[in-house]
């Protein structure tokens, strides 16, 4: 008789491994299969920050005047690169209508949940299973040299409270005085205590040993090529051969919408479009900051850990396109430069671009497939797919073994793109 898996997760980045992870604990097989290799996607090079702070979406009012303002500068913070796209122009139709306050709240709300679950069950996991991934929690700064721009953020403080989230508001004389690595000049920071960081590739590969210590299986070089019902279930088609399983989850982030039709989610095309993100991995330099920053206006995200010191962020929408573009490497390297007494390390050990799974609403997209009940999709991050890991995972597992879910499950699904 042919062997049945309980469950098969196309998609071995850091969103598939967390729901491996906790479908095992759940007390379900697993065998995750993957185009490339565990952890080669956007979680490899991110910044690493695990951050309920990040609650409020890129759809808020005002991005989209900013956003064509933008469209001539190649090395701005938000770049739509200027070419025939019909889907992204769409996508960016349905982000523009979402960027008034009653929607921007409304996506805060949905994201700062499952941020808020993630960063509590994150923690646990790193204790639990004795992930090495260079935890620590650390809060996280915005940092700001424009006083417009510090008085402007203000107005959020109060919702951010709102939300739960840890907030301070510290003038910019006394943050130099905390923080000597930065430059004088400073208008002002916004800290959050309860943040916390990791360096995202060991956070992968750790969930991957942890999966196969576990008794799941991972599938490297194994492309997925659709779903179909077979009665008892689902068959996974693949480049190595079928698979047989009770159910399958597709945690393919950025590629979803290539696949959508395979699942048989067409609304998966027209609500995720890939956001080009960049880093650059450096040997620490001497004076590094005390806790991972966001220099605002550059929109450049700084992290340190004892094995590295990474400059990250950026947001380009130009569709698949692979290659390194050097002049958004060194718009993070001169936005550092503006803050950090010293911006980057001696060594240069890596630049990296990933593509990040950017839902329309920047809300993720958890649920069951309309229509085909047995394949679960976990997509649409954005930027957060680290920080929204153990909460995706833990919401997957629940779905799959038909328990209630501590997260509510209704802000996430797929239905709302109907």
């Amino acid at each position: 008789m042919e062997q049945r898996e309980d469950v098969v997760i196309v998609g071995a980045g850091v969103i598939g491994l967390a729901s491996a992870l906790a479908l095992l604990e759940s007390g379900r097989s697993v065998r995750v299969i993957d185009a490339g290799r565990v952890g080669g996607g956007s979680s490899h090079g991110n910044c690493g920050t695990i951050t309920p702070s990040h609650a409020p979406p890129l759809a808020a009012p005002g991005v989209v005047l900013r956003a064509l303002r933008w469209m001539l500068t190649p090395d701005a913070p938000l770049y739509v690169a200027p070419r025939f796209d019909p889907a992204l122009w769409s996508w960016l139709l349905r982000f523009a209508v979402r960027c008034n306050d009653r929607d921007w709240r409304s996506s805060a709300r949905a994201k700062s949940a499952i941020l808020n679950d993630s960063r509590d069950r994150l923690a646990d996991w790193v204790r639990d299973y004795d992930l090495a991934c260079e935890f620590a929690h650390s809060g996280e700064d915005y940092v700001f040299r424009d006083p417009h721009e510090f008085e402007h953020f203000q107005d959020e403080v109060g919702f951010l409270r709102e939300l739960g989230v840890r907030v301070d508001v510290v003038d910019g004389r006394t943050y130099e005085l905390m923080e000597p690595a930065l430059k004088p000049g400073v208008a002002g920071a916004i800290r959050f205590d309860g943040d916390a960081v990791l360096r995202p590739d060991r956070y992968v590969g750790e969930l991957a040993r942890v999966v196969r210590a576990r008794g799941g299986t991972i599938v490297e070089h194994c492309a997925f090529t659709g779903v179909r019902d077979d009665g008892d279930g689902v068959r996974v088609s693949t480049a190595q051969g079928d698979i047989a399983a009770r159910e399958m989850v597709m945690a393919l982030g950025a590629w979803s919408p290539k696949l959508a039709d395979a699942i048989g989610a067409p609304a998966l095309k027209g609500a995720i479009q890939p956001g080009k993100g960049y880093s650059i991995t450096y040997s620490t330099p001497s004076r590094v900051p005390r806790r991972p920053l966001v220099l605002r206006e550059r929109q450049v995200c700084v992290t340190s850990w004892e094995s590295g010191f990474r400059l990250g962020s950026t947001m380009e929408f130009s569709g698949y396109d692979d290659t390194l573009n050097p002049r958004r490497l060194a718009a993070l390297e001169r936005g550092a430069s503006e803050y950090l007494h010293e911006p980057y390390g001696a060594q240069k050990q890596e630049q990296w671009f990933g593509w990040r799974p950017m839902s329309c609403d920047d809300v993720p997209i958890i649920g069951r497939v309309p229509g085909n009940e047995r394949v679960i999709v976990a997509t649409g991050h954005g930027m957060m797919g680290v920080s929204m890991s153990a909460a995706t995972g833990q919401l997957v597992a629940d779905l799959v073994v038909g328990r209630r879910p501590d997260l509510d499950p209704a802000p996430y699904g797929i239905e709302r793109f109907s």
